[in-house]
């Protein structure tokens, strides 16, 4: 069965210059979710922005469901859901008829619509807030009358363009849970984008990590987190840019990867929190002061460090769509 997604070679470069894709390649299987993992400014946006239709590549192509996003954008319109960061329903119109306006773009109308619409309203728990203005709703009902909208055509691959961004933790697991009830019953693909790795490595059965418009990491989160083999130990010091400290562990054995950011030094150890003694006696014998220790298994974050060569919280601002 040929894939949902396929990109090859995507580039694009915004005036500045700003190079927000730089060659990027995605294959994503039918019915799966996949998440494409960045800080603000990597070119996850940018990328959805391809696949959707909205921005043409300087170079490359791609396809969604089959269809040539490049060549026929109007049949790939047909095949797509997407639900884009800012809030797509009209405000001052109700959530009724938000979903009306959305079917009659799509040529749905009479009773099929009718029926489309009171599905919707009641699978995404909106049925009693119908005719209210859709600026009287929640955030997070805001936000799931923004999937109803997105699906009442029913596409067969959806775009989640950082769908849970403002929501409160209950209305996020809320989102999440209906995510995943999307791809498990109704074999529906899912192109996922987020900066938050708790989501990505709660949703997606497989994710690419993108950076600086590249993609240079991909695999399923476990296979991903289980490469880097052992304990991240994170040290806060007492004072900044203490080279010392780095070239002290680096001399221990069982110690690796050994980095030094500000006042922050990290590390990996098969077992780290019998590491622990050693590393702090290592760091006292050099004349320097930790001021906390952590250990924790390997995590999405230790994933982005070890391929991008950084934190993944030190990203500057999203740079893409101030260009677009």
């Amino acid at each position: 069965m040929p894939p949902a997604i396929e990109a090859s070679a995507l580039s694009k470069t915004y005036p500045g210059p700003v190079v927000a894709l730089a060659g990027v390649e995605l294959t994503i299987a039918r019915g799966t979710i996949f998440a494409l993992l960045g800080p603000n400014g990597a070119g996850k946006s940018t990328t959805v922005r391809v696949l959707c239709t909205l921005t043409r590549p300087d170079r490359g192509s791609a396809q969604v469901a089959g269809v040539d996003v490049l060549a026929d954008p109007v049949s790939a319109r047909r095949v797509i859901g997407v639900v884009g960061q800012k809030h797509g329903a009209d405000l001052e119109a109700t959530g009724r008829e938000n979903l009306v306006l959305q079917g009659e773009f799509y040529g749905i109308v009479g009773r099929g619509l009718k029926q489309r619409v009171e599905e919707s309203l009641d699978r995404f728990g909106l049925a009693a807030a119908a005719d209210r203005q859709a600026k009287t709703y929640s955030g997070g009902m805001q936000r799931r009358l923004d999937i109803a909208m997105g699906l009442l055509h029913r596409p067969r691959v959806l775009f989640l363009d950082e769908p849970t961004t403002g929501l409160d933790p209950e209305a996020r697991v809320a989102l999440w849970r209906e995510i995943e009830r999307l791809a498990a019953e109704e074999r529906m693909t899912i192109l996922l984008t987020t900066h938050y790795m708790d989501e990505a490595d709660r949703l997606a059965s497989e994710l690419a990590i993108i950076d600086r418009g590249q993609i240079v990491a991909r695999g399923a989160p476990e296979q991903l987190k289980s490469e880097l083999q052992g304990d991240g130990i994170q040290i806060e010091l007492a004072e900044s840019e203490n080279a010392n400290a780095g070239a002290a562990l680096a001399r221990l054995d069982g110690i690796r990867e050994v980095e030094l950011d500000g006042r922050t030094l990290r590390a990996r150890a098969r077992d780290g929190g019998a590491a622990i003694p050693s590393v702090l006696a290592t760091l006292e014998r050099h004349g320097i002061k930790a001021t906390a220790v952590t250990v924790a298994r390997p995590s999405l974050d230790d994933v982005y460090l070890r391929h991008a060569g950084r934190a993944f919280q030190a990203e500057q601002p999203e740079l893409e769509e101030a260009s677009a």
